[in-house]
């Protein structure tokens, strides 16, 4: 095939480094841009999405119209509740289109919205495209990397992850979205109105308990602060000892007898002493795969989705998830 036209849905942080990974791609051409943001609709897209040159793609607010002007893929960047967004994924399979979204729930959606899975993965079949739902977590460091691990096995009985990200370097809405400077009754009150809350890892544990053929009757999730032992100052937060510099949170797989058969947790906060991913298998053989520094979270979620568009061509229609796709990197070549 020539040039894969794509699409970009949602030109935030995260949409705008897509289209700047994009362009590195010789094979990838950018041919639409959809954003309901009043400052950014009429404007050029590698302005917005700061690329260092104009691109002659105008973004628009008209997803319709965009969708319909030919395109082969959609990259989708926009929110994290599943059915927030499955208007804007059901319009753009009904356009024919294959579609790539970071949306986190949409990564292994079949437990928590299994009506809506079914929905979606016929619209993708009757029109014969291929809608997924990956990033770097969920769809990839606690679940795909655990997947993959798990091929040198002959047999797996347990599966943990553990992923520690230093946010002090992150950007602002990050630092802000794990409350940063918050009381701990702040933090409390903002988790249970939802407001705190990393979004994919039930649907990770999900993934990983299937794909491992792991019983996992219930999954459970606690969310915690971590609080400033002493002062913790960023160039968005300086935040004294005693208020919260971030989030834990940890999420179980049970079995029907009460057996934890996956465990996976995530610490972001500020001044972590070091960021780092660590997946554990129980099987024959144990294995343990450490990722010193972490994989990190903005490039790598451009750089998954990305490398992923050349799959879409070549999966089965429907709705599919990182367990199904053959992950590689994608040097840009037609």
């Amino acid at each position: 095939m020539g040039k894969i036209r794509v699409i970009q849905y949602g030109v935030g942080p995260i949409g705008a480094g897509m289209v700047r990974l994009m362009l590195s791609k010789p094979a990838i051409q950018i041919v639409g841009a959809i954003d309901v943001d009043p400052k950014k609709v009429g404007r050029d897209l590698g302005t917005v999405a700061n690329a260092g040159r104009e691109l002659g793609v105008k973004i628009s607010s008209d997803a319709n119209a965009v969708l319909r002007a030919g395109a082969d893929v959609v990259v989708h960047t926009t929110l994290s509740h599943l059915k927030s967004v499955s208007g804007q994924l059901t319009d753009c399979l009904n356009a024919g289109l294959h579609v790539v979204s970071t949306c986190e729930e949409l990564s292994y959606p079949f437990r928590k919205h299994p009506e809506l899975s079914q929905q979606l993965d016929e619209v993708a079949r009757e029109h014969k495209v291929v809608l997924l739902g990956t990033g770097v977590n969920p769809g990839f460091v606690l679940d795909k990397l655990i997947l993959t691990l798990a091929a040198a096995c002959q047999n797996v009985t347990h599966a943990s992850g553990h992923r520690i990200v230093n946010a002090s370097q992150r950007r602002q809405p990050l630092q802000a979205k794990i409350g940063s400077g918050m009381t701990v009754e702040e933090f409390h009150a903002q988790v249970k109105a939802g407001v705190i809350k990393h979004h994919g890892l039930p649907e990770s544990v999900g993934m990983v308990a299937d794909g491992l053929g792991l019983e996992v009757a219930k999954i459970e999730e606690v969310i915690e602060p971590v609080i400033a032992k002493e002062r913790v100052k960023t160039d968005y937060f300086d935040v004294p000892a005693g208020k919260v510099v971030g989030v834990r949170q940890v999420a179980h797989g049970f079995s029907a007898a009460g057996k934890v058969n996956v465990d996976l947790k995530l610490e972001m906060y500020l001044g972590a002493p070091d960021s780092v991913d660590t997946v554990s298998i129980t099987g024959t053989p144990d294995l343990t795969l450490t990722v010193p520094g972490g994989t990190h979270g903005d490039l790598a979620t451009a750089a998954i989705t990305v490398n992923c568009i050349p799959a879409l061509f070549e999966m089965r229609p429907g709705l599919r998830t990182s367990k199904d796709t053959p992950m590689c990197y994608f040097p840009g070549i037609a």
